[in-house]
């Protein structure tokens, strides 16, 4: 898809529990301004207003119709059918709300809704991360190409997205790549989030710290202290990014088992990967222990981190040499070293989410007509 010289026009909307901001894409580019309204997020009609004034008031700034909606909504829904579930931080519209279809109705147009964490993805499987790391592997004249982007969104919550070969899976609940229900391997009883959030950082320092939770820093100033940076407990800062690499490496592990491509993360706590991504990429390559006391590998494939420029090195290297086909002179390329790599986003979490928005907005379209 060449989204850089399509003219088409989509709005989007970037749904919060405190506000919604719209916006209008063209060419793969933002083409108005920001229109920011609140959520009204315990009142079902205040909010419904909201959306509608929103959409309105960037319809009269964009220069060209608008062909379609596309955005992402942050919970359980039936993307499909545009009807939107249970909200934790969107309460009004408990109960199932057909949002696409009355958006459909008011402005004639289609209307697409993606959860957060695939569109994330599937914008780093088009313009970011996985084009990003293809065009390091072809200069580097690797034969190596990748066709499948799992990835991962850290922030208030643990989030989630598969695209295999160019098209976004979304399974058939509109619940595939759903990371944060993974089991939490520190704590079994709990799930992955609860290892992998701003919450879980914050929990760790404090727990580390002596402290109450309450007191704790939020996660960017407990980077800054683990850095160096900032007075504090350097060592309970530490620790409490180690952990949530641990926790969210052994999720990302049962995911890639299954996906087997590159992964990329994303989020407002993926800035502070300095300190968490080595944990992280550990735990993928850590090892199993049979019965009998032999050890193998967590994943077939050998991780490596794409942030570290020696890692890096070696993953574009990999192990090619040539070959002879049996019975003939000719010799092909083959490199033996089955790896995956892992880095982190390319564009940055709202971008991604946007291009993934539009993206998908026009493959529906085109594939309709």
């Amino acid at each position: 898809m060449n989204l850089n010289a399509d003219r088409r026009v989509v709005m989007t909307l970037d749904a919060g529990g405190t506000n919604f901001r719209f916006s209008a894409m063209r060419g793969n580019q933002q083409v108005t301004e920001t229109v920011t309204m609140p959520s009204e997020a315990t009142n079902l009609e205040r909010s419904l207003s909201k959306i509608l004034e929103g959409f309105m008031r960037i319809k009269e700034l964009c220069s060209a119709p608008p062909v379609a909606i596309s955005f992402a909504f942050p919970g359980p829904a039936d993307y499909p059918n545009g009807i939107i579930g249970d909200l934790g931080n969107l309460p009004c519209f408990r109960g199932g709300v057909a949002l696409g279809p009355m958006l459909e109705e008011k402005f004639g147009i289609p209307v697409f809704i993606n959860n957060d964490g695939d569109l994330f993805v599937y914008g780093e499987a088009i313009a970011g991360f996985l084009p990003h790391v293809n065009g390091l592997l072809e200069k580097a004249g690797s034969p190596k190409r990748y066709k499948n982007l799992f990835g991962v969104t850290m922030g208030t919550g643990f989030g989630g997205g598969i695209v295999r070969d160019g098209q976004l899976f979304i399974g058939d609940n509109s619940m595939a790549g759903e990371v944060w229900l993974l089991r939490n391997k520190l704590a079994l009883q709990m799930n992955a989030e609860e290892g992998v959030s701003i919450r879980a950082v914050r929990r760790v320092y404090a727990e580390q710290a002596g402290m109450a939770f309450e007191q704790a820093p939020e996660s960017k100033a407990i980077f800054e202290i683990g850095s160096g940076k900032e007075p504090g407990n350097q060592g309970a800062a530490r620790e409490a990014f180690r952990r949530l690499g641990e926790v969210a490496g052994d999720a990302m592990a049962q995911g890639l088992t299954l996906v087997d491509g590159l992964a990329v993360i994303g989020g407002g706590v993926s800035g502070s990967w300095p300190l968490f991504l080595p944990a992280l990429v550990d735990e993928l390559n850590s090892s199993y222990t049979s019965p009998g006391g032999n050890k193998f590998r967590r994943l077939a494939s050998v991780a490596f981190n794409l942030e570290d420029p020696a890692q890096r090195e070696r993953f574009l290297k990999g192990e090619t040499r040539e070959i002879e086909v049996p019975g003939t002179r000719r010799k092909i390329q083959y490199d033996p070293l089955q790896r995956i790599g892992v880095g982190m986003s390319r564009l940055g979490t709202s971008e991604a989410v946007a291009i993934g928005a539009y993206a998908f907005a026009l493959k529906k379209l085109d594939e309709k007509s």
